[in-house]
């Protein structure tokens, strides 16, 4: 009887108080209290010592160099992601071979605003964009030296590819500029000045469209009217173009030979200068480009290491270099080899 009371006892202490642990006696079925609820408790205070004294994590810098041999200096660029990938730091610098630094830049990046100051000037270039609902779009710049900027209205009106752009510049000097874009071409109108008239309203656009298996487009600026005819296969494009009213024709020819060989050559029948590149590539990574063009009578040749139109974070070892030779035809003694290097690194 006296166990069996000290065992009632137990379990009424048990059934106040979630943390007390029965200890079984002799001869009794064991009671054991889930072991999980302790660990949990302990896993818990630990996490919030952690939490408590744990320092924010130190963004990846990203560096990159580049060296230009015709130029002779260096561009570096440091980087770094700010607020959760939210934002971009950037500073950037030239360096050239003698240790002078010029040119020094401050930039920070984000989705609706975007500053870039001058270190050497003391100027700063401001620009902000803001979504005014699903279908306007409101975009400003301002130069705070020049105490200039623009001012842009972006409307969609209605899909696929209809939509109204307004920009004025700040401070005002005239109507803004519109220009209606929608699926076949678009129009702008823009005032302008001229000497006998204060005033007068320019006219430009483009149209596009189908025709023999080809894409043709008309042109019209500045009381120039350029007709383009553009044709192109899995092997070859052709290009012609006529510009009133000079009736000065031209054409672009292109030749794919292969999967990794293309020739490109463009002539202009009213001055007959004309040009030519061969292109082939190694893979992915690797390109190699030669070409003559008739005009400044000179030919060259270049090789690519890495992406010619990609960044350096794609390339073998995140480095892009670039080999070119330059051949004057009527000073061949002149020709100069020149390189280019891109390299970045990660912290």
């Amino acid at each position: 009887m006296l166990k069996r009371e000290n065992r009632r006892v137990e379990m009424e202490s048990a059934a106040e108080n979630p943390n007390y642990i029965m200890v079984p006696s002799a001869g009794a079925t064991a009671v054991v209290e889930p072991q999980s609820q302790l660990p949990l408790a302990v896993t818990s205070t630990h996490n919030c010592k952690r939490n408590l004294f744990s320092f924010p994590r130190r963004p990846a810098l990203r560096v990159t160099s580049e060296f230009d041999s015709e130029s002779a200096v260096f561009f570096h660029k440091i980087s770094c992601k700010l607020l959760d990938s939210l934002a971009k730091f950037k500073f950037s610098f030239n360096h050239s071979g003698k240790g002078d630094i010029s040119e020094p830049q401050i930039s920070f990046v984000s989705k609706h605003l975007s500053l870039h100051y001058d270190l050497e000037d003391h100027n700063a270039l401001v620009k902000t964009s803001l979504d005014v609902g699903p279908r306007l779009q409101l975009t400003a710049s301002h130069d705070v030296k020049a105490q200039q900027g623009e001012v842009t209205m972006l409307a969609n009106l209605a899909p696929p590819g209809y939509s109204l752009q307004l920009s004025t510049p700040v401070p005002s000097v005239g109507l803004p500029k519109a220009t209606l874009r929608f699926p076949l071409g678009e129009v702008s109108l823009q005032e302008k000045e001229d000497e006998e008239v204060k005033s007068l309203l320019s006219v430009s656009g483009i149209l596009k469209g189908q025709f023999l298996n080809g894409v043709c487009s008309a042109q019209y600026k500045d009381e120039e009217v350029k007709l383009r005819y553009c044709y192109k296969d899995d092997e070859m494009s052709f290009l012609p173009i006529l510009s009133l009213p000079s009736n000065a024709p031209s054409f672009a020819f292109k030749r794919r030979f292969g999967p990794s060989d293309k020739l490109s050559y463009w002539y202009n029948c009213d001055s007959n200068y004309w040009s030519a590149v061969y292109k082939r590539t190694y893979g992915k990574d690797f390109k190699f480009k030669a070409g003559y063009d008739s005009e400044v009578r000179l030919g060259w040749a270049s090789l690519w290491v890495g992406d010619e139109g990609g960044k350096a974070k794609t390339a073998p070892m995140q480095m892009k270099v670039q080999f070119m030779l330059q051949v004057p035809q009527d000073d061949i003694k002149s020709s100069v080899l020149m390189f280019r290097i891109k390299k970045r690194w990660d912290f």
